[in-house]
């Protein structure tokens, strides 16, 4: 297994997310800054946008318009050639608590995943080891719904039992979509239809024997699927089945991860010392770190 260590690229950061390799730079979302930020590989940080919510999720469509999440509001919103922000979708009837991370195809149709219920509060009362009984006994009030946004706005469930829906790709040149399922411990895939509908549910990759918790994800483009691991100060790579074939170690948990550079062999990762709002939100002690492969 080949092993790597990531250098730090960018720190004083407060919880980076949703990283993703776009016109020469990595973007990405700082929630408690509430700001879109995209930075080059010199480390250089450029504040695209704020807005008013903790932004997570980026993707584009075709015209270059930008999509992000808004995660308290539970929508996304899209980024107008002159700059404004507009509602996009409303995913309230859907989403049972915040919004999260977001993929969007080459047609401009999004998924969008969601917490299913208020997660730092049960970590405050309870911690990751009480957390981990509570879904052991019973899942059901833990689950949510993946949802689908159409390119006009419209919405639906794409599929309604998921264990904490985070980062999502496609493979296989858009025919497979694979979920992170973080409280699942799996990485889960579906056939996608023409339409973008989901179908044949299977385990892609079970991770809970490694005591992985798959956040954000990032194809390689080889077949293969980086994983950042909340619960560690690593990032995995993992082929269809389970078998783990790279590690990258980080200084600190790795909420999310990207693939990117000119020849795309650069993996960009969001770590911090927590993923708790009380303590993200007050500490600037989120980080960027790069590694190449």
């Amino acid at each position: 297994m080949a092993e790597y260590t990531a250098d730090v690229l960018v720190e004083g950061r407060y919880f980076c997310e949703a990283p993703r390799w776009h016109d020469d730079r990595f973007w990405f979302s700082d929630f408690y800054a509430h700001e879109v930020c995209s930075v080059d590989l010199d480390g250089n940080v450029r504040v695209e946008f704020t807005l008013d919510d903790q932004p997570s999720g980026l993707g584009w469509l075709a015209d270059g318009r930008l999509l992000v999440v808004a995660m308290t509001s539970r929508r996304v919103l899209r980024r107008e050639h002159d700059g404004s922000l507009v509602e996009h979708a409303d995913l309230s009837d859907i989403a049972t608590f915040h919004t999260n991370d977001m993929l969007v195809d080459a047609d401009g149709r999004a998924y969008v995943g969601n917490f299913g219920f208020d997660l730092d509060s049960m970590l405050t009362e309870v911690g990751v080891e009480g957390l981990l009984a509570a879904l052991a006994s019973d899942p059901t009030p833990y689950r949510a719904a993946l949802a689908a946004v159409e390119p006009d706005g419209s919405t639906h469930v794409a599929e309604p039992d998921m264990a904490f829906p985070n980062g999502m790709v496609l493979l296989d040149g858009g025919a497979t979509l694979v979920a992170a399922q973080t409280l699942g411990f799996e990485l889960t895939a579906f056939d996608r239809g023409a339409d973008g509908s989901l179908s044949n549910r299977r385990t892609w990759a079970p991770l809970g024997d490694h005591m992985i918790a798959p956040d954000g994800i990032a194809a390689d483009g080889r077949g293969g699927i980086w994983v950042a691991n909340a619960l560690g100060p690593v990032a995995v790579r993992v082929e269809e089945g389970g078998a783990i074939t790279d590690t990258v170690h980080a200084s600190r948990n790795v909420y999310a991860c990207a693939v990117g550079g000119p020849d795309g062999r650069h993996l960009l990762l969001c770590t911090a010392v927590s993923s708790e709002a009380l303590v993200a939100a007050n500490n600037r002690d989120g980080r960027l770190e790069l590694v190449e492969l």
